[in-house]
């Protein structure tokens, strides 16, 4: 069915609230079989009420994570505790469905052959009927589909089976919600929209939240707080804006910006590239660095000022352009996103400047 944009305007019922809980992962390793481990070592504390995104390159652990506080899979070893009470560990284990923990999934699990209310009461079978379907029209209504309670999965459109497995995983109240790529069947201008709306609702019901996804900009806009891994291990934990602005790592540098990067060696606390001078903090007299520069931190200036180079390409990007730059003494072209590019063209030769607050400094020796 084609998508139908949604206006981000929910029914006047607000969501029930849940008794928040807190979780935490213990030095959490897991391996499949014989193989390496997929989960290595991780510690994170995640506090009532907060939304923590878990965010990473395909394989590298997160949604393994996800299903170790689901209680779909057992831990090699370490410990799964849940408001201080272990629910996983070497002598625990307690089945998914005494945790109280609430799962939607990536390709959102409903069963075709019940109806969207029945989907949604699914998750209530400790209660009476009638109960039952009135907190599932009640989370129904929430997520603005009361009235297509009677209609079945596959006449919706992705977005609106989206909103069911939402309402379905809010229903119970669960004082933790774990959310599995929830948003990456959408199309991009819906996608914006069904966050938000998710947010909200995740506000208002006060849940714990573990958001598993691969886009920085979606953790970004979502999360309190962002917890990248990379091979198994939690890199770098902090605040969305810290984890942009400051980030620890050339691997979190790369994750979170495009970037060019050129090389160099610091001498007298400063690289020197084609493109200037740039401090170096922290790297030792001799150390070999890579200097990563953010795309919005190129500027074009008049051909005789600042750095000399040549437009080659520029590309419409809709709200920037991008252009690429010639620059002596560098093998590619430098990129630059610039959001009014003016009257400037292919051939054109340019002064280039750069904003040192987007550029970032490590040492080439890391990964």
């Amino acid at each position: 069915m084609t998508e139908v944009p949604v206006v981000s305007r929910m029914p006047r019922t607000r969501t029930p609230a849940s008794i928040a809980a807190s979780l935490a992962f213990e030095d959490v390793h897991h391996s499949y079989g014989a193989g390496a481990e997929s989960v290595r070592g991780v510690t994170l504390q995640i506090a009532p009420g907060e939304v923590v995104a878990l965010i990473g390159h395909s394989g590298c652990g997160k949604t393994t994570l996800l299903r170790l506080a689901a209680g779909l899979e057992r831990p090699t070893s370490g410990r799964v505790l849940l408001d201080g009470l272990e629910i996983a560990g070497p002598h625990t284990f307690v089945p998914p469905e005494r945790r109280g923990i609430g799962l939607m999934f990536q390709d959102y699990a409903l069963f075709p052959h019940l109806t969207n209310l029945e989907n949604v009461m699914f998750g209530l079978r400790g209660l009476s009927r009638s109960d039952a379907e009135r907190q599932a029209r009640q989370s129904l209504d929430r997520v603005s589909l009361g009235q297509l309670a009677d209609e079945y999965p596959h006449m919706l459109s992705g977005g609106e089976q989206q909103r069911v497995a939402l309402a379905r995983a809010i229903a119970p109240r669960p004082a933790v919600l774990l959310m599995d790529e929830p948003f990456s069947g959408l199309d991009r201008r819906l996608r914006d929209t069904i966050r938000a709306d998710t947010l909200a609702i995740l506000r208002e019901a006060r849940a714990t939240c573990l958001i598993v996804t691969h886009d920085p900009e979606e953790a970004m806009r979502m999360a309190d707080r962002i917890a990248l891994m990379r091979a198994g291990k939690l890199i770098e934990v902090g605040l969305p804006a810290d984890l942009y602005q400051h980030p620890n790592s050339l691997f979190a540098a790369r994750f979170f910006s495009e970037t060019n990067e050129i090389t160099g060696t610091v001498r007298g606390g400063r690289v020197e590239t084609p493109l200037g001078l740039f401090e170096a903090p922290g790297l030792a007299e001799g150390t070999a660095a890579v200097v990563c520069i953010r795309l919005p931190g190129v500027r074009l200036r008049p051909a005789g000022y600042c750095i000399p180079g040549r437009i080659v390409a520029r590309r419409s990007l809709g709200v920037v352009d991008l252009f690429e730059i010639v620059v002596n003494g560098l093998e590619a072209p430098v990129l630059a996103r610039v959001r009014e590019g003016g009257d400037h063209t292919p051939g054109e030769d340019v002064g280039v400047d750069v904003d040192p607050a987007e550029v970032l400094v490590f040492a080439a020796s890391e990964p």
